[in-house]
Formats: structure tokens, C-alpha cells, sequence
């Protein structure tokens, strides 16, 4: 009989070499306190998040490594939508609505770490070049003017949005008829962003047909309904869009240029009790 203090060394070999051969254990996810000090979470770990975690995320980035470029209330309308989707049970890790949005949050932590000076790597997103550019334009004071702060804003989160779409594709993730028309009002916003003069004439012409205050009051409208460092219009905005989402397209309804206008006529209603509070 072997005795044990003789097969220990032998033992301890198999055990060696069984270790070496195992798998790795997987790192645990980081956390949203984690990613915001590092920058460098990739859409793949955004993905495995809750929606929850993905608001402490991005208010952890604003009030962190975002605020030393005065970015410190950028990206609250994208709280609002994050937090709609977290309210209705939406986004659920692998699904279209997950990948796209956490393509979206990639490219705003990336663009934060390359206007910082941490890195150039935009993980292969589109969008973190743009967010670089916004941020530091916004930190030299380029964007005082609102109609060029909300195109440069605008651009880039159209950018990483595409990329969003496209990561979701790979995945083999494509958009329900009723996300697809969702995903339409959120165009609308990006579009009102960079198109503010025609968006101000639409309210102006049509707008009396919306509601007898609206051509009055379009360009403070207009300024609510755009403002970024604002979640609450956002949220009301993702409520009457997937309220619209979830029936069929609207009739007699075509183009941005409808839609925008079909959005403001509920929209309008929120800005006016917005306004009275």
C-alpha cells in the first residue's frame, strides 16, 4: 500500500497540471461604479446589465470622469429613456432593445475617455469619435449656441445608435414591428435636434391646429422638449411613443416631418402641466 505522505507529491503534480489545463473562471461582471472609473466596458458588458445598473452607469459617468469636461447633465434625457425601458420590464440582456441601447452607452463612455486623453480606442464604435468631438468642443465653449450644441449632440448619438442597430444584427437580434415603430419616435427626436429652424416653422404653421397656444409658445416648447440635461420629457416622450408603437401606424401620417408633429400633440399637452407646476 502507497502511504499518503509518499503519493502527496505525486497528487499535488495531477493537481497542478489539471489546474493549468481548466478553463479560466470567468471574471465577475464590474460593476457600474467599476465601468464609470474605467472607461472601458465594452457594449458586450453593457449588455449583460439591467437596466437599473445602466442608470447608475450613466449618472455615475456625468458626476465622475464627464463633469472635468462639463458634461456633468449631458446625457439625463437618455436617463429618461433608460429608465422608461427599466419601469416597463424592457431590454432585457440579448435582446435588440439591450444591444442597441448599450451600443449607445459604449459610445458615450468611450468618447468621454478619448476627450480625456485616456485612450484612442473607440472599440470599433462610431459613435465614441463623435461623443470625443461633442465633448470637447462643449469643454471649450464651442456649443453655446443651442442650435450647434443639439446638432453636434445629435450626430453623435445617431452614430452610436446606428452601431447599436448594427451590434444587434450580429447578434441576430432585429426589431419587433412594435420596437421598429417605437424606434421611429426616437428618430423624431434625433431629427428635431438638428433641424431646428424647420422644426420652429412646422410649430409655427401647424401648430394652431395642434392647440391655439403652440405657435405662441413653440420656441420655449421647443427648447423643453430638446433639453438633454432633461429627463421628465424624455420619459413622456418614450410613453407616447410606445403608446403609439403598440397600435397600428397612424393614418394620414407620412414622413419625419408627420411624425414630429403627431408626437408634439401629446407632447405639447405635458409641457403645458410641466409649465403650471
Amino acid at each position: 500500500m502507497v502511504s499518503w505522505r509518499r503519493a502527496l507529491p505525486v497528487l499535488s503534480a495531477i493537481a497542478l497540471v489539471a489546474g493549468l489545463a481548466a478553463p479560466a473562471t470567468a471574471q465577475a461582471p464590474r460593476s457600474p461604479a467599476e465601468c464609470a472609473a474605467a472607461l472601458d466596458c465594452t457594449a458586450a458588458e453593457i449588455d449583460l446589465m439591467s437596466m437599473a445598473q445602466r442608470l447608475e452607469f450613466v449618472r455615475a459617468m456625468q458626476s465622475g470622469p464627464a463633469s472635468a469636461l462639463g458634461a456633468m447633465d449631458r446625457w439625463r434625457n437618455i436617463e429618461g429613456v433608460i429608465t422608461f425601458f427599466r419601469d416597463r420590464g424592457l431590454g432585457s440582456p440579448g435582446t435588440w432593445v439591450s444591444y442597441v441601447d448599450a451600443g449607445i452607452v459604449e459610445g458615450i463612455e468611450r468618447g468621454i475617455a478619448i476627450a480625456l486623453g485616456r485612450s484612442t480606442d473607440g472599440f470599433g464604435n462610431p459613435g465614441s469619435a463623435r461623443w470625443a468631438s461633442y465633448l470637447t468642443r462643449l469643454s471649450r465653449g464651442e456649443l453655446a449656441a443651442r442650435s450647434a450644441h443639439d446638432r453636434a449632440w445629435s450626430e453623435a448619438e445617431q452614430a452610436a445608435t446606428d452601431h447599436g442597430i448594427a451590434l444587434a444584427a450580429a447578434h441576430g437580434q432585429f426589431a419587433t414591428p412594435v420596437e421598429q415603430r417605437f424606434f421611429q419616435f426616437s428618430e423624431v427626436y434625433r431629427w428635431t435636434l438638428r433641424n431646428r429652424p424647420f422644426a420652429l416653422d412646422l410649430l409655427f404653421f401647424y401648430g394652431p391646429l395642434i392647440h391655439p397656444d403652440l405657435a405662441g409658445q413653440r420656441v420655449p416648447f421647443y427648447d423643453w422638449f430638446t433639453d438633454v440635461a432633461e429627463s421628465a420629457p424624455s420619459y413622456k416622450g418614450c410613453e407616447i411613443g410606445y403608446g403609439f408603437a403598440q397600435l397600428h401606424p397612424i393614418v394620414g401620417v407620412f414622413g419625419i416631418a408627420g411624425l414630429f408633429l403627431a408626437y408634439v400633440t401629446e407632447l405639447f399637452e405635458e409641457y403645458r402641466a410641466a409649465m403650471s407646476d
